[in-house]
């Protein structure tokens, strides 16, 4: 399997209408979210690259892959690995406007390593997760709460605008 970041796309000389399918492997950059950061693993991916030439010039081009993020869970802070499934669609034709052009295709050239870094980022979940149901930290001591269990719990300091009727004596 070819180690491909850059695809030369005019090399292949497709006709109007051909297609051909590659598999490649791509490095994966590491990722810094909202100020966090998260490993891509593996860190060499193997994409499955499909090529189409359009009739009246261009190319339609379908990216798939899996892949890993490692890093902090949102919520709790503890590691969290969700899987990411990508099926990213480009197209690119000369002249057809902005929908329409790539921003992933210079000349006949495709940035493969560029295009997986945002599909990536894309099909991530809206939140990285430990689990779907991490209960996240105690808002008053830190404590992870999928560790200290459901009974765990504080004494909540009186409402001082109730302060008065304590002094209230009723005999």
């Amino acid at each position: 399997m070819a180690r491909a970041d850059r695809f030369d796309l005019g090399a292949l000389r497709l006709a109007p209408g051909e297609g051909r399918r590659f598999e490649l492997e791509v490095a994966q950059e590491p990722l810094v979210l909202a100020g966090q950061h998260y490993e891509l693993t593996p860190r060499e991916v193997h994409v499955a690259l499909e090529v189409s030439r359009m009739i009246g010039g261009g190319y339609a081009l379908r990216l798939r892959f899996e892949s890993q993020v490692d890093g902090p869970c949102m919520r709790c802070l503890e590691a969290a690995a969700p899987a990411v499934a990508v099926d990213a669609r480009e197209v690119d034709l000369p002249g057809g406007g902005e929908e329409l052009s790539s921003p992933y295709v210079e000349g006949d050239v495709l940035d493969v390593r560029h295009w997986a870094h945002d599909a990536v980022v894309l099909a991530m979940p809206d939140q990285v997760l430990c689990q779907p149901d991490c209960l996240g930290l105690c808002p008053i001591c830190a404590a992870v709460l999928a560790r200290v269990g459901p009974d765990h719990h504080h004494e909540s300091d009186p409402d001082p605008r109730w302060a008065k009727l304590r002094d209230l004596r009723l005999e």
